[in-house]
């Protein structure tokens, strides 16, 4: 169930105070008043966080422009950078 936010219209109770979030059905009308102290509120627009996959957050480009630094196993105990600063190769 998404999670939506309110804002009241005119006076306001300590729960409805600026904005206030209600887990409701997606098929359920807006709220059109508070719950706790019967004010008139409205629904208000609510920005969401996406996620990006874990390859465009993991990628050389990303980790580098972030300060981390990666290595790929080359095999027989090497290990080669792919991104960042540091040694171009470190042996196990």
């Amino acid at each position: 169930m998404p999670l939506y936010e309110y804002e009241p219209d005119a006076g306001h109770c300590d729960y409805c105070r600026g904005r206030f979030e209600v887990i409701e059905k997606v098929n359920s009308p807006a709220l059109t008043h508070c719950p706790e102290c019967g004010q008139p509120c409205h629904r208000v627009f609510s920005p969401f966080a996406t996620i990006k996959s874990a390859r465009a957050t993991l990628s050389p480009k990303n980790l580098e422009r972030h300060g981390f630094t990666q290595y790929k196993r080359a095999g027989g105990g090497y290990y080669e950078k792919t991104a960042g600063s540091g040694p171009d190769v470190i042996k196990r």
